[in-house]
C-alpha cells in the first residue's frame, strides 16, 4: 500500500448520498429516500494507555475484522536509516513472545481467515478478516505482537526478513521496467531530509545495514497504544467486543509520545530534467511531477479533478491531443497524489516505440493550450461526481473496507467522522475551482521530468536532461551468512492475564450457501441470478464462449481486439458519446478476453440497471467497427506485446504456455497475439469473427445485487428479443501430458535481478473428478502462505518474496505449476528445492497438516459470500461447469472425508517431478552453466518466443 487512494473510498459517502438525492430527481421519491437512509455506524472510545478503538456493527455475514493502523509510515524515517517501517512491518508477522515462530499466518489459516499488512509514506496497517468464533483469538494475536514482541527480534529472524524485504525491492523495483522512476522523483522533488525524499521499500544498501538495535528503537517510538487506531467491524455483540479489547489490549503500556507531522510541502525553483537508460523498458516513458498541497486541502480535491478532465477518456486534452492528433501514445495518465505532508501532481506518458520523447512534452504543452481553450464544463464536473456513488459502495462491500476507511480518518483527520467535511470538500468543488489550481500548480510552473528509454535509445531522451543517478545492484555469488542466536529463553513481559494461553474459539459458523435462481431465455441464452440487498449496486457479467479458442493461428489475437472496438462506440453513439452516457450512469463496463471465453462485466446502480442493460444491448448488437479506432487499438496492442518482452514474468507464462501445450494448440499462442499477426489483421477479420461466433446460445447471463428475478429478467427483454441465436462450433485441440523427462529451459534476461521459475506439467482439467481433491491435496504443499515451498524458500531461506504452487484447469486440461521469483544468485538452489520438495511431498504429510489443511479450507468458507464480486464468481464457476447451487457442499465433503491414505495417492498421481519442465527466466551469464551439473535429463537455452538457441548467441 502506497498511497492514500487505496482507502478513501468512505470519503465519496456522503457526496454519493447528496449526488443521488439531486441526479434522482426524474426517479421515485422512494428510491431517492432509501438511498439517503444508508450509513455507516460507528463508536469510538479511547482507553487509558491512548489506544483509539472504533466499533462498526454489521451481521450481514459471520465474520469480523480487525484492523489495527499505526501513526508510523516511511515519513518517520531519516537519511540513512530508510525502509525500517516496511521492514518492521515485516517483523511484526514472526513470531511474539507467546506466538511461535511463522504461526500468525497459520493459526489465521486454521481458523478461517486471512491476514496481511500494508506500509505506505504516512501509516502502516495490519489486519485479519476471521470467523467471528475466532474474534477472541485475533485479538490475542494483535494485542501479543503490540505490546509483547520485542524480546523475540532475534538476529537470525531480523537477518530473514532482510533477505525477504531485498527480494521484494528486487522483484517490484529492480527487475521491472521503469521501476526506479519514483526513485529519481522524489529524490529531485523533494529536499535531502525530507521524509518523501526516499522511497517506503528503503535504500538497498540501508536495508543491508540495519541491525536489531534500530529495530527495537524504532518499536519503542512507533508501536505503542497511544499511536494507533483499533478498528473492529463485523458480526459482533459491543459489550462483549469492548470487554475483549479491555482484556487484551487496555494493559499494555504507552510509549513514547508521537507528536504529529506537520505538512511540508515543497516548491521548486527550477524545472529539473533527469533521463535514464532502463535495462527492461522496450519503451520510452515520460514523467512530469509539480509540486501540490496535502491532503484535505481545498486545493487538492480540485487539483483531483483537474487530473481526471485532463488525461481520463476520449474527450480529455492529453488524449486528444497525444493520441488521436499526434499517435504518440495509447494511453494517457495523469493524477494528484495528495498525501499527509505534502501533494505531487503527476502526468506519467508512455510512449510508443522509439517515440522521441520530446515530441511528448511539446504535445503536453499543446494539450494544456487546448485545455485552456475549451475550459471545464459543468457536465464534466458531473461525469467526474457521478461515478462516486457507486464506487462508494464498492468501497464498503466488505468489513474490512469498512475497517480500512475509519481508520484512515481518524489516524489523519482525529475522527472517523471527518468523512461528512470530506465529502462537502468534494460537493463543493467548481469547474471555476479547477481553472483556479491549474493555473496555481501546473500553468508555467516548474517540474521534475524523467526520461526513462531502452538501453542505447539515448535519441528519444527529452532535450537537456542530465543522468539521473540510479543505483542498480551488482549480481554477485550467493554468500550464506550464518547468524546464530543466543540460546537464552526469550524473557516473558508480565501481563495481569496469561497470554501463554491460546483462546478457544468455540464453534464455527455453519455454511450457508445463498439462494440462486436460474433462467432460460428464449433464444438460448442461460440466466443465473441471486439477490442480495446490503448495498443499492449490481454486478453483472456476459460470458460468451469461445474467446481465444475462436482465433486462427495465422491471425491470432481477433478476439483480443475484438473486445477493445467493441466498447469504441455504437452504431448510433461516438466512442466519445458512449464513454460519456456511461460515465453519467456512475456504471462501469469492461469487456475482455480470456483463453475460452468473451466477457463484458458490468457495475451499477440498482436505478440505473436498466439504462446500463440498454447500452449493454447497443455496445453488443449494433458495433461502430470504427476505423480510426481500430487503428489505435492495433497500435496500442501492438506497444503492449514490445512491453511485454522486457518482463521477466510476461516472458515466463508465455515461454511455459510454449512448452506445456505445443505449436499445434491455440493456447501456446498469447491472446493479445504477436507483433506480426495484430499488424496483418483487418477489421473485416473482426466483422466475420463477430458473426460467425457471437450468439446467445453459448452465453450465460450473471447477476448479482439489489435486484430480484422478476426485475433483471425485464431488463433482458431486449437482448432475448433482438439477439438471435446461430450454430456456432468452438475448436476442440488434443491435449496429453506426454512429458517423460526432467527438462532444464532457460530463457535469457541479461542482468536480471531475479530470476522467474515455473515448474510443471500439463494435469487435469476443472471438470475431472479428481480436479478439487488435487486442490485440496495441493494446499499444504504451496498453496498458501504456510505452503512447505514459502516456508522454505521465503521464511527459512529469504530467497523470495513468495513461492506457491497450485492447478490450473477449465472444461480443457490445464497445469500444475510451481512458481516464484528468487534473487538471482539463489536460482539454482531454489530449483533444487522446488524439485526436492514436490518429491518429497509424495511420501504424506502428517496428520497435524491434514488437519490445517481441512480447517482452513472449511472455515474459509464464511468468508466466500460476503461481496458482490465473489458471488459473482460463484455464478460464473456454476455456469460453466455445470454445478449444483450446493456445489461448495459437495467440496466440504470431498476436504472433510479425506483421509491421509487418500491425500497420498492424489500425491503420487499428479505430481511427478521427474517428468516436469523447469523453466527459469533470468541471466543466462551468470546462471546458466550451473545447470548443466544437477541431473536434469536435458538442458536447453531458449530465446523469449520458447526457441531453442545456440549458447554463444548469448552474451555470458
Amino acid at each position: 500500500m502506497t498511497s492514500r487512494n487505496s482507502f478513501k473510498m468512505l470519503a465519496i459517502f456522503l457526496f454519493a448520498i447528496a449526488f443521488a438525492m439531486t441526479s434522482c430527481k426524474n426517479e421515485n421519491a422512494d428510491k431517492a429516500e432509501e438511498t439517503a437512509q444508508l450509513s455507516i455506524d460507528f463508536e469510538k472510545y479511547e482507553l487509558e494507555n491512548g489506544l483509539d478503538v472504533v466499533l462498526h456493527q454489521d451481521k450481514s455475514d459471520p465474520i469480523v475484522s480487525l484492523a489495527i493502523q499505526y501513526g508510523v509510515g516511511s515519513n518517520r524515517e531519516k537519511t540513512g536509516r530508510t525502509g525500517f517501517a516496511h521492514l518492521f512491518e515485516h517483523m511484526l508477522f514472526q513470531e511474539s513472545e507467546n506466538v511461535g515462530q511463522d504461526q500468525f499466518f497459520k493459526k489465521i489459516q486454521d481458523a478461517g481467515g486471512t491476514l496481511n499488512g500494508g506500509t505506505w509514506k504516512d501509516g502502516t496497517i495490519y489486519y485479519e478478516v476471521v470467523p467471528k468464533n475466532a474474534m477472541e483469538m485475533i485479538m490475542w494475536l494483535e494485542s501479543d505482537r503490540m505490546g509483547y514482541l520485542i524480546n523475540t527480534v532475534t538476529e537470525s529472524a531480523f537477518y530473514n526478513q532482510q533477505e525477504v524485504v531485498q527480494n521484494e525491492k528486487r522483484q517490484r523495483v529492480d527487475n521491472n521496467p521503469y521501476g526506479h522512476t519514483n526513485w529519481v522523483l522524489d529524490k529531485n522533488l523533494y529536499p535531502e531530509g525530507h521524509p518523501y525524499n526516499w522511497q517506503v521499500i528503503g535504500e538497498l544498501v540501508d536495508l543491508q545495514n540495519a541491525t536489531v538495535e534500530d529495530v527495537r528503537e524504532f518499536y519503542d517510538r512507533f508501536y505503542g497504544p497511544n499511536n494507533a487506531t483499533l478498528v473492529l467491524a463485523g458480526d459482533f455483540e459491543k459489550e462483549e467486543a469492548k470487554q475483549m479489547i479491555e482484556k487484551y489490549f487496555g494493559e499494555i503500556k504507552r510509549r513514547q509520545e508521537v507528536e504529529p507531522l506537520k505538512p511540508q510541502p515543497v516548491t521548486l525553483e527550477t524545472t529539473k530534467r533527469f533521463y535514464h537508460e532502463d535495462n527492461f523498458a522496450t519503451a520510452p516513458q515520460l514523467n512530469m511531477v509539480w509540486p501540490t498541497p496535502e491532503q484535505y486541502t481545498e486545493d487538492a480535491y480540485a487539483l483531483d479533478f483537474l487530473a481526471e478532465i485532463l488525461s481520463q477518456g476520449k474527450k480529455a486534452p492529453l488524449y486528444k491531443v497525444l493520441v488521436k492528433q499526434k499517435d504518440l501514445t495509447s494511453q494517457t495518465n495523469a493524477y494528484n497524489n495528495a498525501q499527509e505532508l505534502a501533494g505531487e501532481f503527476h502526468i506519467r506518458i508512455t510512449a510508443n516505440n522509439g517515440v522521441d520523447l520530446k515530441k511528448v512534452e511539446e504535445g503536453i504543452f499543446e494539450a494544456f493550450q487546448l485545455f485552456e481553450k475549451e475550459g471545464v464544463t459543468d457536465r464534466d464536473i458531473e461525469r467526474i461526481k457521478a461515478g462516486l456513488e457507486t464506487q462508494f459502495y464498492n468501497g464498503i462491500s466488505s468489513v474490512l473496507g469498512k475497517s480500512f476507511q475509519l481508520a484512515q480518518y481518524n489516524v489523519f483527520a482525529g475522527d472517523p467522522g471527518f468523512i461528512e467535511q470530506d465529502i462537502e470538500n468534494i460537493k463543493k468543488v467548481t469547474k471555476e475551482d479547477v481553472m483556479r489550481v491549474y493555473n496555481t500548480y501546473i500553468k508555467d510552473k516548474p517540474y521534475v521530468m524523467t526520461s526513462f528509454v531502452p538501453k542505447g535509445q539515448l535519441d528519444l531522451i527529452a532535450a537537456n536532461s542530465e543522468k539521473a543517478a540510479v543505483v542498480e545492484e551488482e549480481i554477485k555469488e550467493n554468500v550464506t551468512k550464518t547468524v546464530t542466536d543466543s540460546n537464552e529463553e526469550i524473557a516473558k513481559t508480565p501481563s495481569k492475564i496469561d497470554r501463554s494461553v491460546e483462546p478457544t474459539q468455540g464453534e464455527a459458523p455453519k455454511l450457508t450457501i445463498p439462494d440462486t435462481w436460474t433462467a432460460e431465455l428464449s433464444n438460448g441464452m442461460d440466466v443465473y441470478g441471486i439477490e442480495q440487498n446490503e448495498i443499492p449496486t449490481v454486478n453483472f457479467s456476459l460470458v460468451i464462449e469461445g474467446g481465444h479458442l475462436m482465433d486462427s493461428k495465422d491471425k491470432n489475437g481477433v478476439a483480443n481486439l475484438m473486445t477493445d472496438i467493441m466498447m469504441e462506440g455504437t452504431a448510433n453513439k461516438t466512442p466519445e458519446q458512449l464513454e460519456e452516457e456511461i460515465e453519467l450512469l456512475g456504471a462501469s463496463i469492461n469487456m475482455y478476453t480470456t483463453n475460452e471465453s468473451i466477457v463484458i462485466r458490468g457495475n451499477t446502480l440498482t436505478r440505473n440497471f436498466d439504462k446500463t442493460m440498454k447500452l449493454i444491448e447497443e455496445i453488443l448488437l449494433e458495433p461502430r467497427w470504427d476505423e480510426e479506432e481500430f487503428g489505435r487499438i492495433k497500435t496500442k496492442t501492438i506497444n503492449e506485446i514490445k512491453r511485454a518482452d522486457a518482463n521477466p514474468n510476461v516472458v515466463a507464462n508465455r515461454v511455459y504456455d510454449k512448452l506445456l501445450y505445443g505449436e499445434d494448440h491455440i493456447f501456446s499462442y498469447p491472446i493479445s497475439g504477436t507483433e506480426e499477426a495484430v499488424q496483418a489483421i483487418t477489421i473485416n477479420d473482426l466483422k466475420e469473427f463477430y458473426t460467425k461466433n457471437f450468439s446467445p446460445s453459448i452465453s450465460t447471463f450473471h447477476v448479482v445485487g439489489k435486484i430480484d428475478k422478476e426485475e433483471a429478467l425485464k431488463s433482458l427483454n431486449g437482448l432475448e428479443e433482438r439477439w438471435k441465436a446461430k450454430e456456432v462450433t468452438i475448436p476442440e485441440y488434443p491435449i496429453a501430458n506426454t512429458r517423460d523427462k526432467a527438462s532444464l529451459y532457460f530463457v535469457d534476461i541479461p542482468n536480471a535481478k531475479q530470476s522467474v521459475i515455473n515448474i510443471g506439467y500439463i494435469a487435469l482439467p476443472r471438470t475431472d473428478k479428481d480436479f478439487y481433491p488435487a486442490e485440496v491435496m495441493n494446499y499444504k504443499l504451496g498453496g498458501s502462505f504456510s505452503g512447505n515451498v514459502n516456508l522454505i524458500l521465503r521464511e527459512e531461506k529469504g530467497y523470495t518474496y513468495g513461492a506457491r504452487t497450485g492447478f490450473s484447469g477449465s472444461k480443457i486440461p490445464g497445469t500444475f505449476t510451481a512458481s516464484s521469483s528468487v534473487r538471482t544468485n539463489t536460482t539454482g538452489e531454489s530449483v533444487k528445492i522446488f524439485k526436492d520438495e514436490i518429491a518429497k511431498y509424495k511420501d504424506g504429510i502428517s496428520e497435524e497438516d491434514l488437519e490445517f489443511t481441512k480447517n482452513a479450507l472449511i472455515k474459509s468458507n464464511a468468508r466466500r459470500f460476503e461481496t458482490q464480486f465473489s458471488l459473482l464468481g460463484m455464478l460464473q464457476e456454476m455456469s460453466s461447469y455445470e454445478l449444483p447451487p450446493n456445489y461448495i457442499e459437495n467440496e466440504e465433503k470431498v476436504i472433510k472425508n479425506m483421509t491421509l491414505e487418500q491425500h497420498k495417492e492424489l500425491a503420487n498421481k499428479y505430481l511427478d517431478e521427474s517428468k516436469m519442465a523447469y523453466l527459469v527466466v533470468g541471466d543466462a551469464a551468470t546462471q546458466f552453466a550451473q545447470f548443466k551439473k544437477m541431473g536434469f535429463d536435458e538442458v536447453k537455452l531458449l530465446n523469449k518466443e520458447g526457441e531453442e538457441v545456440k549458447l554463444e548467441d548469448v552474451k555470458m
